[in-house]
């Protein structure tokens, strides 16, 4: 009997809890307290610097701001900029470094030494181990999180992460969230960040109609979309009274246990599951490529 070939994108991002502990053991970036922050890059990396900015802001270290690299405020005076990208060569982000040379120290996470943004920013942290072939992000980007996390202190444990991510590997997917037609993802703080991050893979891997709000936004509107045969899934605990106003429109609500970037893993697993499920390969999704290059 013959069987589906695993796919590289899924063989990739089951390898992000050991990609976590390794980030966490090995910390070289971590903005002293007080640091005025602005953290950028584009599509996936810019919804980790959301998340990153929510953390960081939030624990009291500092003024933490995120941007995407291309609506990237360069008149504005930071201690740091923090650039975030996989592949080194992504234009906007290229741009940003270029506009505050001189003038702002630059960090920037990427995965491969060997390209533009090396020349680019002051310092570079490479995450060269946690690169992915893959078009679509998993492990790279969770780990450049994982890592900055980590850098935030003992209150942010990366290793529990790791185990729960784990467990979210091992654990089935609800089969009526992959028979679903539309997803909705929730979060607050730094779990909207997750909660966009979540509903880009299922619509680069997958195709999917996904939208993602605020979760006390969720009520003023978007929840019109909710009905029998859709997902809501919500990043983190839910504020008062949203999950009864979500059951009572009949669409199946999901919500995550432990560390919400390890909820992150599951719907990794879910935009798989659900382009294969369509008949597409997850390895190929349409109109994207791994970089975006812009033309001078």
């Amino acid at each position: 009997m013959s069987s589906t070939p695993v796919s590289r994108t899924a063989v990739e991002l089951a390898t992000q809890p050991a990609c976590w502990r390794r980030a966490a053991a090995h910390i070289s970036f971590s903005p002293d307290p007080g640091e005025r922050i602005a953290v950028t890059g584009c599509g996936t990396s810019w919804f980790m610097a959301q998340a990153y900015a929510a953390l960081r802001e939030s624990s009291g270290r500092g003024e933490t701001d995120a941007f995407p690299s291309s609506e990237f405020p360069a008149g504005r005076r930071y201690d740091r900029v923090v650039a975030i990208t996989r592949s080194g060569t992504t234009t906007e982000v290229l741009r940003v470094l270029d506009a505050v040379r001189g003038r702002i120290p630059t960090v920037a996470i990427t995965a491969d030494a060997a390209t533009p943004v090396r020349d680019a920013a002051d310092e570079a942290v490479v995450l060269d181990w946690a690169d992915e072939q893959s078009v679509v992000q998993t492990r790279f980007a969770t780990t450049a999180l994982a890592y900055l996390r980590a850098g935030l202190g003992p209150g942010d444990d990366v290793t529990a992460a790791a185990a729960d991510a784990e467990a979210a590997l091992r654990a089935p997917l609800p089969a009526a969230a992959v028979e679903a037609e539309q997803w909705t993802f929730l979060g607050a703080g730094w779990t909207y960040g997750l909660a966009q991050e979540a509903a880009l893979k299922m619509r680069e891997a997958a195709g999917a109609w996904t939208e993602a709000y605020p979760a006390m936004e969720y009520r003023h509107g978007p929840i019109a979309v909710a009905r029998p045969g859709r997902v809501v899934w919500a990043f983190g605990p839910m504020p008062e009274g949203l999950a009864e106003d979500v059951a009572g429109t009949g669409a199946l609500l999901i919500t995550g246990a432990g560390d919400p970037m390890a909820d992150l893993v599951r719907v990794h697993r879910l935009a798989v599951a659900v382009a294969e499920r369509r008949g597409l390969s997850p390895d190929a999704p349409r109109g994207l490529t791994r970089s975006v290059i812009l033309a001078p």
